[in-house]
């Protein structure tokens, strides 16, 4: 037997205690997944809902499977109406609406998408949500419900269409009597108008108004209006509207359960709200532009709302405002920051922002 060498010893050694300290050392475990069942309140073919699980495929990615989040179409555990109340109970751990479906628990609520805005676009009513003291209102008002939850408001959608009419509507007096689906404050403004209004959530407005059982309808957007089958049953769109010129997306989240989640996951879920924001927006010019082209080619007629229409919401909305102002403390209490934050952010946007129509014009609709 050869003679071990001193270097040869020293590594034998070494071995040894490397090998020993790994039998002492602690397992390394596997961090727990924590799952999340959201419901959004959009039919699963909806571009909303596909808004709905880009949201949860970020989380999802980003997360590296310490937080799953499945997100199950409208009506999977509860109607469409009740998604805030299923959240605060904990049916369910979250979900992905709009802030106007709340409109029966809070007339408040239905500011952050229903009516003028004072003018701002949908990005300007996120950035009043966000920077000019909506986030703060908003679970003031939560709180006053006793609702337990956690909400995140993103997504600035574009305006949505008057909507759907069995033939064009020329003048105001043509709203009268028409059977009308809206959501919302926009109820209250179309009831000024002499509609009678009847608030069907998505799934619903196409069978009713096949079935002759609504007149005209709004939804929201071309795309979302196309794949929900409007073009199948009416062949008239009025495009231009006041009644929901500046919706947002909102996303819930049962508040215990949120409050359990570690910092790191939380940012996750923060920084994932900011990024399906602008994807959201990205992609709804992408999407709604190829379906308004598709509807176009297949025969139906879009018409612009005439501006005596147009002017006519914005008095039934100071009617409807003025109203509700003098019922609800927190109705006022969010107008007014709106309010302050347009006069401020508007006059700069409407001074700075240049024509965008004219260049368009200039290169697609030159007169010969």
């Amino acid at each position: 037997m050869s003679e071990t060498t001193p270097a040869r010893r020293r590594s034998l050694i070494k071995g040894a205690a490397v090998a020993a300290a790994g039998l002492s050392a602690p397992m390394i475990s596997v961090a727990q997944t924590t799952s999340f069942r959201f419901q959004s309140t959009w039919p699963a073919k909806d571009i909303f809902h596909e808004y709905a699980n880009d949201f949860a495929k970020k989380v999802n990615d980003m997360a590296g499977g310490r937080l799953k989040i499945e997100v199950l179409p409208s009506g999977a555990v509860v109607p469409a109406f009740q998604l805030l109340e299923a959240v605060n109970k904990g049916t369910l751990d979250g979900g992905h609406g709009v802030l106007a479906y709340h409109y029966g628990k809070s007339p408040a609520l239905a500011l952050w998408g229903s009516g003028p805005a004072f003018g701002m676009d949908p990005n300007m009513v996120l950035s009043w949500h966000t920077y000019g003291g909506g986030k703060a209102l908003l679970e003031e008002i939560y709180a006053s419900l006793g609702m337990q939850v956690v909400s995140r408001v993103y997504g600035p959608m574009p305006t949505q269409p008057l909507g759907w009419f069995k033939k064009p509507i020329a003048k105001v007096a043509d709203m009268k009597g028409l059977k009308y689906r809206t959501v919302g404050l926009a109820v209250d403004v179309f009831t000024e108008l002499g509609t009678a209004v009847n608030p069907l959530p998505g799934g619903e407005i196409v069978p009713a108004l096949d079935r002759g059982l609504i007149d005209a309808a709004e939804f929201n957007n071309a795309s979302s209006d196309r794949v929900l089958g409007f073009p199948d049953v009416v062949k008239n769109c009025m495009l231009q509207s006041f009644h929901q010129s500046g919706e947002q997306f909102e996303i819930l989240f049962n508040k215990t359960k949120y409050d359990a989640l570690p910092a790191e996951l939380k940012s996750i879920i923060d920084y994932a709200v900011q990024a399906s924001s602008a994807e959201m927006s990205w992609k709804a010019i992408d999407r709604n532009a190829k379906d308004y082209d598709e509807m176009k080619k297949a025969g139906i007629k879009f018409y612009k709302t005439p501006d005596a229409i147009l002017k006519a919401q914005l008095e039934a909305w100071d009617k409807v405002i003025a109203k509700k102002s003098s019922e609800n403390a927190h109705f006022k209490k969010v107008l007014e920051s709106q309010r302050e934050f347009a006069a401020r952010c508007g006059r700069w946007q409407n001074d700075y922002m240049v024509d965008f129509k004219m260049a368009y014009n200039h290169y697609f609709n030159k007169k010969s």
